[in-house]
């Protein structure tokens, strides 16, 4: 996920497309890119602790970056968009995908 130059208009679209093409509660497939960092996955699932989420990881080639894929059952398409901007403001250097 690739945010615009007004995060508050993607989250929007986000939320739309979610209502879209899901029946809620759903399984939502959450992907980040971070710099490898013991610190940085541990902020991640902590976010997720005590949600029932299914997280794996999996470091790049040279191990510089390290991807997150986080499975977990979400309410609505609220909730989602309540954990995005969650791993934004708090695991600096995150890419959402």
């Amino acid at each position: 996920m690739s945010e615009t130059n007004n995060p508050e208009e993607f989250y929007a679209k986000l939320k739309a497309q979610l209502h879209e093409t899901s029946l809620w509660p759903t399984e939502y497939l959450y992907k980040f890119i971070i710099p490898t960092e013991k610190e940085k996955i541990e902020k991640i699932e902590g976010i997720f602790n005590n949600m029932g989420a299914v997280i794996t990881t999996k470091q790049s080639k040279n191990g510089k970056y390290t991807s997150v894929s986080v499975n977990v059952r979400m309410k609505n398409p609220d909730t989602v968009i309540v954990k995005y901007k969650e791993i934004a403001s708090n695991v600096e250097g995150v890419i959402s995908l």
